[in-house]
């Protein structure tokens, strides 16, 4: 019974290791798409980035693969919505921090 619950404490951890585009295509997913996501999704988060970033497109590929082109852009606009959403949430944080200490300060005096 003990060899049973190692094996699947085992799996459970090397299903934590699987990559997004691993998850994808074992969810069903074409190869073709997870690879487009993929390449997208490091784009969308670079194009977030205030300093720039490295954009990854296999263009022919974009052009000529609907599959892949699909996967790219839905990649592309997911990871740098959810990259701006970080960052604006980040400054909301801060300036709430600042407004709740200067509001003690305030208190105190």
């Amino acid at each position: 019974m003990k060899r049973y619950g190692c094996a699947l404490a085992l799996v459970a951890a090397l299903a934590g290791c699987q990559s997004a585009h691993d998850q994808m295509v074992q969810q069903g997913y074409p190869p073709a798409f997870a690879d487009g996501y993929h390449d997208g999704c490091s784009s969308g988060r670079a194009a977030a980035a205030s300093f720039g970033g490295l954009y990854i497109k296999n263009v022919t590929r974009y052009s000529s693969d609907k599959l892949y082109g699909g996967g790219w852009d839905d990649g592309f606009r997911q990871c740098q919505a959810q990259a701006v959403s970080r960052d604006q949430q980040e400054v909301q944080n801060r300036v709430l921090n600042d407004r709740d200490r200067e509001w003690e300060q305030e208190k105190r005096a």
